[in-house]
């Protein structure tokens, strides 16, 4: 998953850098490469805390119940439900 955002991010990067005719196509490929480095960021946040909380759970700092309530909690909050 973290391969494929990043792929993601890198080619809206490079869509946004290619050079177009219009100022308005620029702005818009600007705004939808920005939009996807920032889901990008988001889903990366969601995946270190899905990690965090199995390390908690195999250090017994919660239990099965916690951590059960907690990766529901970042299923729901991911954009690539």
């Amino acid at each position: 998953m973290r391969n494929a955002c990043s792929a993601l991010i890198v080619g809206f990067a490079m869509l946004s850098l290619t050079a177009c005719e219009s100022t308005g196509a620029n702005v818009g490929l600007g705004v939808l490469g920005g939009a996807a480095a920032g889901a990008g960021g988001y889903e990366l946040h969601l995946n270190n805390q899905k990690n965090r909380v199995e390390e908690d759970f195999k250090d017994k700092k919660i239990d099965e119940k916690e951590r059960d309530i907690r990766l529901d909690q970042i299923k729901r909050d991911s954009l690539l439900q």
